[in-house]
């Protein structure tokens, strides 16, 4: 059916941010819910609670946002004509109706979806919302060039066209004000569409607010809370939207509480402000200190808990360069390393596992570890090295200079060098890691890598392996994988709805169990994330999203 939009799609990732930093059943209460009588945008509750982020979210601005900390802020602010639900586990991934009356009507072989945006709909500074903001509010992220830019350049018609200046408006998106309907022409059928337009990026703003950064005082948008008091890179107050409860929009609960938000760059300092109780609650981007950890679980372990999270690691290798071009040096590395030695070095922070899919999407399978079918192999994988010349091949292996990352990098090399590799370690910043690593020049040859999901869809887990994601520069396909067993693949399964995916999981799973096979990767585990609250915040209620972790909208303060 020639080229499909996940083979294209090259972009700045999530996870890429969230190196950096360390980056839903329906609510109760939804618009309809009798929190809404008080007449305010509040729910019921109230008072204030406090948040301790490690890393600064930089912008918050929904044009450029891209971290876990500014797109969990941002998620309560800009409604988008589809969101996500407030819940726990796999039921926070369902893709809701936000702003717009309902589903999309997708039709014209998947390329054209049709929604309907609400009638009545006010920013939180009053002014009406018209049906042309959507058109405005995604011209706006093109001209931001939001980090996930490229979801709607290769996916919208028309979208490339106004990217390159050929064209002063997305001729994909057409609005008619007289029926409030929105309909949105893709250039090929792209089953995960609707994940894009729940982006917090899809969200509307008024048509005029300024195509530049508001970085210190992000535009309004339509949700159950808005930003005052913004000082960029250091706090942020979210307070709950005055008349938002009259909007009566299903699934969007109202808020209990209003939330103000530091940063602390210190995670130690930051999480024993927590088990003190003087701030109601940690950064869950970011591991929380092991020398603090057996404190929290001896004494705040009602308020502390560890959570799957769809982010998966790796380490990559090369297969354009010696010596793993050679699929028998790749196997002997996924032979060898021993995963639970790295979930040790985690602290409890990673979970094991092999397949590039992760639990809670999709396609996920436990265990079917291929290379690995009695545990770690060291004398097989020395013998698989020595079989293929390669014994005393020099290798450097690249990593952050962060803990525990850099653990596992040390671990790794040392693995490499017990098989009969020469391995050293070459340590960098996150924040220069992946355009160093992400350079043809740097011809590198193996590294520790992740992937967490911009949204809950195998489709998206297979752009680290697409032929399309390889380039000189900014490339992130660390391994060089250009395989047409996963081309032809991909190909088909990302054409599939979102709400069909469950009918390709065992293709899915078929297609990760093939690239185990290859050694293309050596998945180690996924990463578990910390839920760690105050005592003031009824943790039983308070909702961990696995989109966008810390669901404020759902805490409520005990005292």
């Amino acid at each position: 059916m020639g080229e499909t939009v996940n083979t294209r799609i090259m972009k700045s990732t999530r996870a890429g941010a969230l190196a950096v930093a360390a980056a839903i059943l329906l609510a109760a209460c939804g618009g309809g819910s009798s929190s809404s009588s008080a007449g305010s945008g509040s729910g019921s509750g109230g008072g204030t609670a406090t948040v301790d982020l490690v890393s600064s979210p930089g912008t918050l601005d929904p044009g450029l946002a891209y971290t876990a900390q500014s797109q969990d802020a941002d998620w309560l602010v800009y409604t988008g004509l589809l969101t996500y639900a407030h819940a726990n586990g796999t039921a926070g991934s369902q893709v809701i109706p936000g702003l717009a009356t309902g589903m999309p009507v997708i039709t014209n072989g998947g390329k054209t979806y049709t929604l309907t945006l609400r009638s009545g709909l006010k920013y939180s500074n009053g002014k009406p919302v018209q049906v042309g903001d959507f058109a405005y509010a995604i011209e706006r992220d093109i001209k931001l060039n939001w980090g996930g830019v490229s979801f709607l350049t290769t996916t919208i018609a028309g979208a490339a066209d106004y990217q390159s200046g050929k064209a002063s408006s997305i001729s994909g998106i057409v609005s008619d004000p007289s029926t409030n309907q929105i309909t949105i022409n893709l250039i090929s059928d792209y089953g995960p569409f609707d994940n894009v337009l729940a982006f917090t990026a899809a969200g509307l703003v008024p048509t005029g607010t300024p195509m530049t950064d508001q970085i210190s005082n992000p535009p309004v948008g339509v949700g159950p809370y808005m930003f005052e008091n913004v000082v960029s890179n250091s706090s942020f107050e979210l307070v709950r939207t005055p008349g938002f409860a009259s909007f009566h929009l299903p699934g969007v609960p109202l808020g209990h509480v209003d939330v103000s938000v530091s940063t602390e760059s210190n995670p130690l300092i930051a999480a024993e402000n927590v088990l003190q109780n003087k701030v109601d609650a940690f950064d869950p981007s970011s591991p929380i200190p092991a020398t603090l950890l057996s404190s929290i679980k001896s004494t705040a372990s009602s308020r502390f808990e560890t959570i799957p999270t769809p982010w998966t690691f790796y380490f990559w290798m090369n297969t354009t360069i010696a010596p793993f071009d050679n699929k028998n040096a790749r196997i002997a590395v996924s032979e060898a390393v021993d995963r639970t030695a790295l979930e040790r070095l985690s602290s409890g922070f990673l979970s094991p596992g092999c397949n590039f899919i992760p639990p809670g999407v999709v396609g996920h399978q436990d265990g079917n570890c291929v290379n690995q079918t009695n545990g770690p192999d060291v004398a097989k994988a020395k013998a698989l090295v020595a079989s293929s010349g390669l014994t005393g091949a020099p290798v450097t292996v690249w990593g952050f200079n962060t803990s525990p990352r850099s653990a596992y990098v040390q671990y790794y090399a040392s693995v490499l060098n017990s098989i009969g590799f020469n391995a050293s370690v070459k340590l960098t910043a996150p924040a220069i890691y992946g355009s160093t690593i992400g350079d043809a020049a740097t011809k590198a040859q193996t590294g520790d890598g992740d992937w967490l999901q911009d949204f809950p869809n195998p489709v998206d887990f297979y752009i680290p392996l697409s032929a399309a994601s390889i380039n000189p520069t900014h490339n992130i396909n660390y391994s060089y994988v250009d395989d047409p067993v996963i081309e032809k693949a991909t190909a088909a399964l990302d054409q599939v709805p979102t709400s069909q995916l469950t009918t390709v999981a065992q293709q899915w799973a078929s297609l990760d169990t093939y690239v185990n096979t290859q050694a293309y990767e050596f998945v180690y585990g996924y990463a578990q994330l910390s839920k760690f609250l105050s005592n003031r915040i009824d943790f039983a209620t308070a909702i961990f999203s696995p989109i966008y972790l810390n669901d404020y909208s759902s805490w409520q303060l005990t005292s």
